[in-house]
């Protein structure tokens, strides 16, 4: 941890002299280790452990900067103490991230990606479409920026890939995980069963139920975006912001989906707007 602090120190100390071409290749060597770092580290509770080292970093540099003795030696003998606890805390995180490393993952193509994801959107849309036309009730949320840590453990932890039949088997029927929602993380199915906060808002339609008031609970406690198949109607909706879209066919349902893994700039809410123009889906009292 103090090789860490001096090669901060000097990384700092560089940028206050002229660069020369070994400095500029430096840098740029370290922000690309830096953003593999992040990114194999994204959606796991160690990219929070991340931002916080980074503050501790720049809090103990400005610190001796500013001559401030004792903030300096407290966050120095946190830096240095608490980097085997780090490791030993998210052993089973470190140990991930070093796989995905040996396997190449965190450096695959953006075409395997996109490939990805286009199958995922077509598992998730072939599930809801059977579930709709079976009038199966299911309730899927996909985590975004904002953590679902809390409702994950309401649930039962599963971490496995998205497929159509699995999600199927979880919503169907009388089996022990169908009553209540699934969470996607990314591109794994993280949880099953969990227990979502129903919302409060006077303006959802009587005619709908606990797993349409749950949907827009989670999104308008977080930026989650929730899917759900009436078991009534068989009608698919979604949620976003605190705002449910109703109605969705099979062309709405895929736009949506490709909006949600590509991020486009175009935001849900807007694509609901143009959806409503077009008399493509009818609003929450709908």
């Amino acid at each position: 941890m103090q090789s860490l602090i001096s090669n901060v120190e000097m990384f700092f100390w560089n940028l206050t002299h002229q660069p020369n071409l070994v400095d500029v290749i430096d840098i740029l060597i370290m922000a690309a280790l830096l953003y593999q770092l992040v990114m194999l580290t994204k959606q796991t509770r160690a990219i929070q452990v991340l931002k916080g080292l980074a503050v501790l970093l720049v809090v103990s540099y400005v610190s001796e900067l500013l001559g401030l003795t004792s903030l300096n030696w407290l966050m120095r003998s946190v830096l240095n103490n608490g980097a085997v606890l780090l490791i030993i805390i998210f052993q089973p995180e470190l140990r991930k991230v070093l796989e995905q490393v040996g396997r190449g993952a965190g450096f695959e193509h953006n075409g395997s990606s996109r490939s990805e994801n286009e199958r995922i959107i077509a598992e998730i849309t072939q599930c809801c479409l059977r579930l709709s036309k079976r009038r199966v009730g299911a309730l899927i949320v996909f985590e975004q920026k904002t953590g679902l840590k809390d409702v994950i453990e309401t649930g039962t932890a599963l971490d496995a890939e998205i497929s159509a039949p699995l999600l199927e088997n979880i919503f169907e029927p009388n089996t022990p995980l169908h009553d209540g929602a699934v969470i996607i993380r990314d591109k794994r199915i993280v949880a099953a069963a969990c227990v979502l906060t129903l919302s409060e808002s006077n303006a959802l339609s009587r005619d709908l139920g606990t797993r349409h008031r749950a949907a827009l609970g989670i999104s308008e406690a977080s930026d989650a975006v929730t899917l759900i198949v009436s078991e009534e109607t068989g009608i698919i909706s979604l949620t976003k912001n605190g705002v449910m879209t109703r109605r969705l066919d099979a062309d709405s349902l895929t736009r949506a989906l490709h909006e949600l893994y590509n991020e486009t700039p175009v935001g849900l809410r807007s694509w609901a707007r143009r959806l409503l123009k077009k008399g493509g889906a009818s609003n929450v009292d709908a």
